[in-house]
């Protein structure tokens, strides 16, 4: 995700701490570092950073080991040991052998292995390729949606949303999203849909001047050659890791916009997608009611229901003097500096 459109995680963390609160729930569990490291595979003493902006970021290599070595210590089988390299390797037809060099953080496995390894734990596309404050941006999403409960709600969203728009933010073809919709998802080779996506991302998010960025100036991106992406083009073979995590990068979409299947692109649109319709109701709604639901009323009014006529002058008089000395509340109409009470 370019940067100028990356949400504050500051904001987004205290807004997630509002929603339990407002939930009953203790936003210390809600966003226990633990938790919001299992779902991002961000190591948890580096999260509070993440979240101020202050964590530098490690090299890909790193990261990709790091999250692989977390995967295996987090997601175990049924007998609580880690999963053995040739039980991973063997879901996707690999030697255990071929993922050797990830485990000991000695090289980036090939894009079809990392999608394997993603695919045998269960976790999303760009699990191992998001950079550190993306990865944290999805947990912090993820969190938000449990505090309010948006998840259930956000299900039936993808019966008016326009097609052409799902397509370009998935670079998932119409009719594909359409049969995704219907439960029966369209199922490609890892290498089809790869070189899909690429050209979907050449066609739809073109240089200023309507031509799609040459190869040459994408890889310059990632300091490679144009060539490293010809076969790419071509359909004629997957990139490496470096070029795949390079790619997306350069044009500012998901980290696992070439990984996901299209079940998983689709939910990830549909749920963006709901999102800000909900922000943009929230912003339009009726300023009162906005107010009275940023500040609680309704519980206030509903506990001041038991009062008696007493106590709701007492109130009321106690709410004038705070209101006084927040310096909010207007001196009736002529009254004077001297004579205000």
């Amino acid at each position: 995700m370019r940067a100028a459109a990356r949400p504050d995680l500051a904001a987004i963390w205290r807004r997630v701490e509002e929603l339990s609160e407002r939930r009953g729930q203790d936003p210390a569990e809600v966003l226990a570092p633990e938790r919001l490291s299992h779902l991002c595979g961000v190591d948890p003493l580096r999260i509070p950073a993440v979240v101020a902006g202050t964590a530098a970021e490690l090299p890909l290599e790193r990261r990709v080991h790091e999250r692989f070595l977390r995967l295996r210590a987090t997601r175990r089988d049924a007998h609580g040991r880690e999963w053995p390299l040739a039980a991973i390797a063997s879901d996707f037809d690999a030697p255990g052998a071929s993922l050797g060099p990830l485990n000991a953080g000695a090289g980036l496995p090939r894009l079809g292995h990392a999608a394997g390894v993603q695919r045998f734990f269960g976790v999303y596309a760009g699990f191992l390729l998001a950079d550190h404050r993306s990865a944290v941006e999805r947990a912090l999403v993820l969190a938000s949606d449990s505090a309010q409960g948006a998840l259930g709600a956000e299900g039936g969203a993808h019966g008016t949303e326009d097609l052409e728009h799902l397509s370009y933010l998935t670079g998932i073809p119409p009719q594909a999203i359409r049969l995704t919709l219907d439960g029966a998802p369209p199922r490609l080779p890892l290498r089809e849909q790869v070189r899909q996506r690429f050209a979907h991302l050449r066609r739809t998010r073109p240089r200023e001047d309507g031509q799609p960025h040459s190869l040459a100036a994408i890889a310059k991106s990632f300091d490679a050659s144009g060539q490293s992406l010809t076969r790419l083009a071509q359909g004629e073979g997957l990139p490496n890791l470096a070029a795949a995590a390079g790619i997306q990068r350069f044009y500012g979409v998901e980290s696992g916009f070439l990984l996901a299947d299209d079940t998983e692109a689709l939910a990830t649109a549909l749920t963006g997608i709901a999102r800000e319709l909900e922000s943009a109701e929230r912003e339009q709604e009726n300023p009162m009611l906005a107010v009275m639901r940023s500040h609680d009323v309704r519980s206030i009014v509903t506990r001041a229901g038991r009062l008696s006529a007493r106590g709701w002058k007492s109130l009321a008089a106690h709410l004038d003097d705070l209101l006084a000395r927040e310096g909010q509340l207007g001196r009736p109409a002529g009254t004077d500096e001297g004579n205000a009470p």
